[in-house]
């Protein structure tokens, strides 16, 4: 496999609904705007073809609607394929573009991402994600989300001693961060009384701990090296990539020994049963493939920048353990010493995460993969009009798409040359 590089991309405003705008003019506006970034010096004549995502045909209410994106944003006839994965499509759409010019396929390659959730009723909305699950065994007996992400943390909590308060602090890191961040959803303030005196949507999860459905879309573009060296004069190199899957009912999931990353040892989890519905060993398998393929040892003196898949505050910190940032069990503390927070040792969804961005499924992942691109170029200002949320001299970073209760995950290294 040859090297590849991300040189340019887009997103739209997240929002509950684009009443002006359908999927394909969503689209567009972020394919075009990653286009605009390069000054003119690529055009649609140059790329090769395409990876589209997203989630589902009943938010969308069109069958083959990566075709129709294929042609308005003017790629026909080229190459397309329709990439879906649940939670994790757009991380997947990411990786299955990075394979396309790492294998020589095509020299340059768009990964393009959307979701139309405002179409229904949130009640509705919930029943079509909830079919992400078993519909044989889960679904029938009212298997919804919220509910199997708040019987999970139950367990993290009993396991390690999370509490409600811990989940807040993202709540409020991840609300804060977003305030600056002209494409995110919500520009709420939150302190941490104000998540914890929310509804409860499903114990001990409230509203605020809960990421929105959203309407959006977002594109990135990759590159081979000599096709970024002609195009780009700040490509950022995708340095590893993982990806991990798990059996989809979580009650099914063996117990055994915890998948080790290199600055852990054995007797760290010598009474931990793993990964029982407290952990994501996905997650786990995900960040080893990544971190081995990008040469990283130990994440939390290796990576600069983390964009993680949040939707929800539980999931957040369990990513973190997941990802090596502590050890299992230490989410809690983590958070509450600050360590994820914009000037911590490893700053953690800077954009604002899904909690406050939105979570336009097709487009989440690709929308991770631009902002943590920006990061790394140093472009923040540019791009969102005041650079608050930059971190200072990040070199490395890593995005995360997360799938179902963790039945499917990617994990994306990008590395400034």
């Amino acid at each position: 496999m040859r090297p590849v590089y991300m040189i340019a991309g887009g997103i739209t405003k997240f929002a509950k609904a684009h009443a002006d705008k359908d999927f394909r003019l969503m689209v567009k506006e972020a394919f075009d705007y990653a286009l605009a970034d390069l000054g003119g010096k690529l055009t649609t004549n140059d790329v090769d073809g395409s990876v589209i995502s997203y989630f589902s045909d009943h938010f969308t209410y069109q069958l083959k609607a990566g075709a129709m994106v294929q042609d308005y944003v003017g790629l026909c006839p080229k190459p397309h394929v329709r990439i879906e994965g649940g939670g994790a499509t757009g991380g997947l759409c990411f990786q299955q573009a990075w394979e396309s010019v790492a294998s020589g396929r095509f020299e340059v390659a768009a990964a393009m991402g959307f979701e139309t959730m405002s179409h229904v009723e949130t009640a509705k909305g919930n029943e079509f994600i909830a079919l992400a699950s078993d519909t044989n065994f889960d679904f029938p007996v009212g298997g919804y989300y919220n509910g199997y992400y708040a019987m999970m943390v139950v367990r993290h909590m009993h396991e390690f001693g999370t509490t409600e308060e811990q989940l807040a602090r993202i709540a409020v890191k991840n609300h804060n961060n977003a305030c600056h961040n002209p494409y995110a959803q919500e520009h709420l303030a939150l302190k941490i009384e104000d998540v914890m005196h929310s509804e409860y949507i499903a114990w001990p999860l409230k509203r605020h701990d809960i990421c929105v459905m959203s309407d959006g879309a977002a594109a990135c573009v990759l590159a081979s090296e000599k096709a970024a060296e002609k195009f780009c004069s700040n490509p950022i190199r995708i340095k590893g990539i993982g990806a991990g899957s798990d059996c989809m009912r979580f009650a099914d999931r063996p117990h055994g020994k915890v998948p080790l990353l290199p600055h852990e040892k054995e007797s760290d989890y010598s009474r931990l049963h793993y990964p029982g519905v407290h952990s994501f060993r996905a997650g786990r398998t995900a960040a080893i493939n990544a971190y081995r393929m990008a040469g990283i040892s130990n994440p939390v003196e290796d990576l600069d920048v983390v964009e993680l898949h949040d939707a929800y505050t539980s999931s957040e910190l369990q990513s973190y353990e997941d990802l090596g940032l502590c050890k299992y069990g230490e989410g809690g503390r983590f958070i509450d010493e600050g360590h994820s927070g914009l000037k911590g040792k490893v700053p953690v969804n800077p954009s604002g995460g899904l909690l406050a961005c939105g979570h336009p499924v097709g487009a989440t992942g690709l929308m991770q993969a631009v902002t943590l691109f920006w990061q790394l170029q140093g472009s923040i200002g540019k791009h969102f009009g005041n650079d608050k949320l930059q971190i200072k001299d990040a070199r490395r970073g890593l995005i995360h798409s997360h799938a179902g209760t963790g039945t499917y995950v990617t994990v994306s290294i990008l590395e400034k040359p």
